[in-house]
């Protein structure tokens, strides 16, 4: 069977690729801090991958098809798409955060990170520190504000098309918060060890 016609065999001949790659490059060496960030990156990928598509393509594809009196609407997306995708943001999410508390903390650096580098005395902690606390607002913006709103706005709990537009509203400004959070999130991220691109 191949393993391409599945997700789920996708995923796992990608991870076993990868293995094989550090095997070969480092066959005795196992660093779990390095695994850690591995993972943080994958979950953030996906995480931030499908949040960038909410924004750039769904939302206004269902703008669009919403305004088109003649075409075929948006059912499709928002009974096929829109749940699975949800589903992978979701806990891309909190595996993102997750992954990122193990790499700080296997690091020593979760307090210090949660402390902005102690405020300010350390410039890692300050930046990396930056960037978790965005990725923690952005966390919880996915599980308190966007998720049980749009379970209303795709009919997966019951309520009143008054109901329904006031959560779609709340939906969007904070999945459109988190898109602009996201973007001086990376910045930190990638900037953290290697200094500010400007």
């Amino acid at each position: 069977m191949n393993p391409l016609n599945s997700v789920r065999g996708s995923i796992i001949t990608g991870a076993i690729i990868a293995l094989a790659i550090a095997l070969a490059i480092q066959p005795t060496a196992f660093h779990e801090l390095g695994l850690a960030r591995w993972l943080h990156v994958l979950s953030g990928v996906m995480w931030i991958g499908l949040l960038y598509y909410f924004n750039v393509v769904q939302v206004p594809a269902l703008t669009a098809a919403a305004a088109d009196k003649g075409g075929p609407g948006g059912a499709g997306i928002a009974k096929y798409v829109a749940p699975r995708a949800l589903l992978w943001f979701r806990w891309a999410a909190v595996s993102t955060w997750l992954t990122g508390a193990w790499y700080l903390a296997r690091g020593a650096n979760f307090t210090n990170a949660f402390t902005f580098g102690h405020f300010g005395e350390d410039y890692y902690g300050m930046v990396i520190g930056i960037g978790a606390w965005l990725g923690t607002i952005m966390l919880f913006n996915v599980w308190v504000l966007i998720w049980p709103n749009q379970k209303k706005v795709l009919g997966m709990v019951p309520a009143t098309d008054e109901e329904k537009a006031r959560a779609r509203r709340v939906a969007m400004l904070a999945s459109r918060t988190n898109f602009v959070l996201s973007i001086p999130m990376l910045l930190c991220m990638a900037s953290a060890a290697h200094g500010l691109p400007f």
